[in-house]
């Protein structure tokens, strides 16, 4: 393995820097024709605004909390924020003068709600009043904050409107007042990470030093004895130990961050905490907060991660078991988790450019997040199984609706993901087809990706400068990508002799008109699981590119688990007629039959086998044609 790569400081380019077409772009389309304005239906027909109105009486507990404690009315602030988060980047793309209008109309709500010492939180303001910071553990107090904030620098970036801006702005220069060593302070977290990664994009935008402290404060403290969530919970008269998982690993408060090693916990709020942890990292150049990520990072991906990039198999704690337990058809997998992975690891990449975190990134884009979202951006799945009988489809809605626009803010900025920039150096991540604009070397430079990617491997980068510049050039060489090829205005170069942590790195004088031809071989490949994954025991799954691919029933009929893959090396692309540009694989396959079975239930001889032809569709378009089974872990002959 190669030394660890912590040289730089690598950040994203801001999404409206990026303009995205091909793939992508069609998908962030469908997220501003329908996506964006049909969250915010929803949320209104929740009862949303009522509770941020103060014109209008106080709607009272609308959802009954959850074992006495929590209620998801309580983080409707973070579902507002994440959807006016996604309104704006929409912006970016499509302008929307009534979709603006509302997100305008709900921005003076949360004007007229904020209390006058910058404090802002509907359920503590509206529902508990006199409730305030007596909670972090439960209430998801700091993770709302979190999310009106990450909404408030898109809104403003979008749309050049401070107002949004401003409140978040005053919201945490309360909190700093509040959090800290100070006399009457609270050395305190929030129970659900959030607030960690927003606070960063706050400083960025800002320039200012005193969001990333509060940002280090929040992570440094979490895990310190005397135990935060313990003295607050005596302080409040309540059981410390009386509370709904009954372990500080559910949230990783559990031991100072530093010296964790095992991921553990609510998925969801791990990959949010290990994104902040990575932002700081980068910021200050924390090489002991890296060394713990980089274990952490091998414990998820070698020990715990799903082939689609799902993490957290459980429903009971919609989070991680056992190493190696990954179930198939019972697969939590949310959506949120797989979309906090692809921030984990974008945030990895600050540091500075390394596959291992960019391939896993890009699989869980693909796969386990994207599946999410329907075509048409109208419905969500919030759970992510890799086999069904054919009864778990897409939700118009969820009674916690917080993976909508989850994935959808996700979609609509996948351009802040798919390259990371230092002073002398540009990272290409992902391919679609693009503009990205940066300044490298004192040079405005515009790079142009012409691709198909990800059903043809063929990428073009051109680059237009205003001047020649002296600046590096890395590119991503998958992992799966054997025999990638690439050329620099049209002479071949020797790939093995640019390649570090992944990357084919280019430094040169770069001019306007220089031109990169990549070229990635794209083939069905077969794809074993560690023999200790007991669920995929005498199973192959098929990827192609970064795509895992799966069988459903409308292609193949039902009885999917019949089905015995024979001979991968055979498989055949087509293109798929009811999804217009998307590929399929056919396989050779043999096909148990209860065919002549008789009437008992079990016999001593074997069924018969009949040759088939198995056809297997990207994981992340299924459900999408005609409800019915999926498998993603076929029988392997």
């Amino acid at each position: 393995m190669s030394e660890p790569n912590r040289g730089r400081q690598f950040r994203p380019l801001p999404v409206p820097n990026v303009k995205v077409s091909g793939f992508w772009g069609d998908r962030q389309e469908a997220v501003c024709d329908h996506t964006a304005e049909t969250l915010l239906d929803r949320c209104v027909e929740a009862g949303m605004l009522d509770q941020i109105d103060v014109r209008k009486p106080s709607p009272g507990i609308v959802i009954p909390r959850h074992s006495g404690l929590v209620s998801t009315q309580m983080f409707w602030d973070s579902d507002l924020g994440k959807s006016i988060e996604t309104i704006a980047y929409s912006l970016y793309r499509k302008p929307n003068p009534k979709l603006e209008a509302r997100v305008d109309e709900i921005v003076d709500m949360y004007e007229r709600l904020q209390a006058p010492d910058g404090y802002l939180n509907s359920w503590f303001q509206r529902i508990e009043p006199g409730r305030r910071w007596t909670n972090l553990r439960d209430t998801h107090e700091l993770y709302c904050a979190g999310h009106l904030m990450e909404a408030a620098v898109a809104y403003y970036q979008a749309t050049g409107k401070r107002k949004l801006f401003d409140i978040v702005c005053r919201y945490a220069d309360h909190m700093i007042t509040v959090f800290g060593h100070g006399p009457g302070q609270l050395p305190g977290y929030c129970g659900h990470e959030e607030i960690e990664l927003a606070l960063v994009k706050l400083a960025r935008v800002t320039g200012e030093r005193k969001y990333l402290d509060l940002a280090k404060f929040f992570i440094d403290e979490r895990g310190r004895e005397p135990h935060f969530f313990t003295e607050e919970a005596l302080r409040d008269g309540r059981d410390p130990k009386d509370f709904v998982f009954g372990t500080y690993e559910y949230g990783q408060a559990h031991m100072p961050v530093r010296e964790q090693r095992k991921v553990v916990g609510h998925a969801v709020r791990a990959m949010y905490l290990y994104s902040g942890m990575a932002d700081i990292a980068t910021e200050y150049k924390d090489d002991t907060l890296t060394t713990a990520l980089e274990a952490l990072w091998s414990d998820l991906a070698d020990k715990q991660m799903y082939v689609t990039g799902g993490i957290g198999p459980a429903a009971s704690n919609e989070g991680f078991t056992d190493y190696y337990d990954l179930p198939n058809e019972s697969a939590y997998a949310e959506t949120c988790a797989s979309v906090g992975l692809v921030f984990w690891a974008s945030r990895m990449l600050g540091r500075g450019p390394d596959r291992r975190y960019a391939d896993i990134m890009e699989q869980a884009l693909y796969n386990g997040a994207l599946s999410g979202l329907s075509l048409d951006g109208q419905t969500f799945f919030y759970e992510n199984p890799l086999e069904s009988a054919g009864r778990h489809h897409r939700w118009t809605w969820h009674h916690c609706p917080c993976c909508p626009p989850n994935i959808a803010r996700l979609v609509a900025s996948l351009g802040a993901y798919m390259y990371g920039v230092a002073d002398d150096e540009i990272a290409v991540h992902l391919y679609c087809e693009s503009v990205a604009e940066a300044t490298l070397g004192g040079a405005r430079v515009k790079l142009t990706q012409k691709t198909n990617y990800p059903w043809q491997g063929a990428v073009g980068i051109g680059l237009s400068l205003d001047r020649p510049a002296r600046f590096a050039l890395s590119l991503r060489i998958p992992g799966w990508a054997k025999g990638a090829t690439l050329a620099v205005n049209g002479r071949a170069v020797d790939l093995s002799q640019l390649i570090s942590h992944g990357y084919a790195r280019i430094e040169r004088e770069w001019r306007d008109g220089d031109r990169l031809e990549l070229h990635l071989p794209l083939a069905a490949r077969a794809v074993w699981a560690d023999p200790r994954v007991r669920q995929d025991a005498g199973r192959v799954a098929v990827m192609r590119g970064p795509l895992v691919y799966c069988a459903e029933a409308v292609d193949n009929g039902p009885g999917l688990n019949s089905i015995i893959l024979d001979g991968q090396e055979e498989a055949r692309e087509k293109a798929m007629p009811d999804i217009p540009g998307a590929v399929a694989i056919e396989l050779p396959a043999l096909r148990e039959t209860a065919e002549g079975w008789g009437e008992g239930l079990y016999r001593e001889t074997p069924p018969e086998r009949q040759k088939d032809r198995a056809v297997l569709v990207p994981y992340h378009l299924w459900d999408n044609r005609a409800p019915g089974e999926m498998l993603v872990w076929m029988r392997n002959g």
